[in-house]
């Protein structure tokens, strides 16, 4: 089958959309399938040879977040250059409601088209105001998917129709695999008065929600003063530890950016991951991650993270926003290694429903079910159309 996938977001910009896209491209292409997706990325940006540039994004505010979208003439000619040249079996879009590529190529694709829904927004006055503009993209699609029920929830009440839930995938067997970082564990001679308590995430990003565990720490610290935090994402680091006692800054340590492989041996070496994320999040892909690694969890009780987290038998819960409940929760666990064995145990085995050996072979079977295999997605070009108002159909 020939696959065409569109990523909206910007490919050089690490995020969850992205990070879904490769993979999905991968297990797809390990399946023997012909794949190419389509992303914004900057000139210099090296890119898998599955990837196709459609220029520079451009940052855009977004679901509380900042989104580097990528939108305009030149953007919807490199659009119809892709489908013309792809001759896609089926196209899926990502995000199509956002104003970036995944909209302009259901403006410009005729044929099977999937959609993908990731966000998880209760309250977007933008989406229900820009439904009439929306509505013949919408029209298009042959059928939608959703990452998790409050994805799908925001897709039914603010555009109408229905959603088919697919988890995000993971590579359960990468983490699962990674070796540990001696350097990253707690030392056995401080496992009475510490722990090793992990954070991935936007730094400067409030919504992911390291201000909160920052505010719980000191009383986690006062307990445990072995105790220590890893924090590796991109931000201000030295704004992160200013509302900290200055004695207590040394125990957090910040690693940046990391890779794959480092990101997974870090989730293998902590004792637990704490997830504060305070809203936004339709999923929780990094709570998948720290499962597969074996990582006990403690998140914040979005519905979202209950809902991956098994309402809470796969890991422990505490109330959203409440920086006193979350130490609490990590002081309770980190003292009780019973305990976190028990997560480890039960959230190895709720993950492996997220794997890509499962999550894969569902999407494909949409693909199947809305192909027929007789005709390809091309642009659309007929009179009145998007690209014609642009100017840029063929004669």
């Amino acid at each position: 089958m020939r696959i065409g996938i569109v990523c909206p977001y910007s490919w050089d910009v690490p995020g969850g959309v992205q990070f879904h896209v490769r993979d999905l491209a991968e297990n797809l292409i390990a399946r023997g399938h012909h794949v190419s997706v389509l992303a914004p990325a900057d000139d210099d940006t090296p890119l898998p040879d599955y990837a196709v540039s459609a220029g520079r994004a451009v940052p855009v505010p977004y679901n509380g977040s900042v989104a580097r979208l990528n939108f305009g003439f030149l953007s919807a000619a490199r659009v119809r250059r892709w489908l013309h040249e792809g001759t896609f079996d089926v196209v899926h879009i990502h995000e199509p409601t956002t104003p970036s590529l995944g909209l302009l190529t259901c403006w410009a694709a005729q044929g099977p088209i999937i959609a993908t829904f990731h966000t998880s927004n209760p309250r977007s006055r933008a989406m229900i105001a820009a439904y009439p503009i929306l509505q013949h993209a919408l029209e298009k699609i042959s059928a939608r998917i959703a990452v998790s029920e409050y994805a799908r929830r925001t897709l039914v009440e603010h555009l109408g129709g229905d959603a088919v839930v697919i988890p995000n995938g993971v590579d359960v067997g990468f983490f699962a695999r990674a070796e540990v970082r001696p350097e990253w564990q707690t030392p056995p001679q401080e496992r009475e008065r510490g722990g090793t308590i992990g954070f991935i995430g936007r730094i400067d990003e409030p919504r992911k929600g390291l201000p909160v565990l920052m505010r719980a720490l000191p009383k986690i610290l006062a307990e445990r003063p072995a105790a220590r935090l890893l924090v590796a994402g991109r931000g201000d680091e030295k704004e992160a530890v200013a509302g900290l006692p200055a004695d207590m800054r040394p125990r957090v340590e910040f690693l940046g950016m990391v890779s794959d492989e480092d990101k997974a041996r870090l989730l293998r070496s902590v004792d637990l991951y704490v997830a504060p994320n305070t809203g936004g999040e339709s999923f929780g892909i990094i709570l998948v991650e720290a499962m597969s690694a074996g990582a006990p969890v403690l998140a914040s009780d979005l519905d979202a993270f209950t809902q991956v987290l098994d309402q809470g038998a796969a890991g422990e819960l505490f109330a959203n926003e409440d920086a006193d409940a979350l130490a609490a929760a990590a002081l309770r666990l980190l003292g009780d290694p019973a305990r976190l064995a028990e997560l480890t145990r039960r959230g190895s085995a709720h993950v492996r429903r997220f794997d890509w050996s499962t999550v894969g072979a569902d999407i494909l079977a949409v693909y199947e079910t809305v192909t027929d295999g007789t005709s390809s997605v091309a642009a659309d070009d007929r009179p009145g159309g998007l690209l014609s108002r642009l100017g840029l159909a063929r004669d």
